[in-house]
C-alpha cells in the first residue's frame, strides 16, 4: 500500500491560483500512474487530472487549459498546478495512486488503489 499525503489546499478568491502537492511513501512511484480527484458537497468524486508514468499528462475538459499536473520522480511527488480558479473548482481534491506499473492511464476512480486523505479547496466568488 502506498501512503500518500497531499497538501497546498485552501481558501482563494475567483482567479487565483494553488498549488497542490502529493508526496507518496513509495520508491516503486516512478512507475505508477497517478491522478487527482475531486468531490464537490452532494455530487460524485470527479477525475480532473492524472499523470502517466512516462509523463503523459491528462485533463478534463473543465480544467483543461487552466490546470497543469506534474511529477517529480526523485521526490516521489505529484503536482497539481491549478489556475484561474472559478468558484466550481470547490471541492475536496484527492490524489490516487494506481500500482500497475507502465498501466495505461485511466479517468475511472476504480483503477486507482491507493487515495490520500484529501484537501479542501474553496474559491470565493
Amino acid at each position: 500500500q502506498v501512503q500518500l499525503v497531499e497538501s497546498g489546499g485552501g481558501l482563494v478568491q475567483a482567479g487565483g491560483s494553488l498549488r497542490l502537492s502529493c508526496a507518496a511513501s513509495e520508491r516503486a512511484f516512478r512507475i505508477y500512474n497517478m491522478g487527482w480527484f475531486r468531490q464537490a458537497p452532494g455530487k460524485k468524486r470527479e477525475f480532473v487530472s492524472a499523470v502517466g508514468w512516462n509523463g503523459a499528462t491528462y485533463y478534463a475538459d473543465s480544467v483543461k487549459g487552466r490546470f497543469t499536473i506534474s511529477r517529480d520522480n526523485i521526490k516521489n511527488t505529484v503536482y497539481l498546478q491549478m489556475n484561474a480558479l472559478k468558484p466550481e473548482d470547490t471541492a475536496v481534491y484527492y490524489c490516487a495512486a494506481d500500482r500497475g506499473g507502465y498501466a495505461r492511464v485511466a479517468r475511472e476512480s476504480g483503477q486507482y488503489e491507493d487515495w490520500g486523505q484529501g484537501t479542501q479547496v474553496t474559491i470565493s466568488s
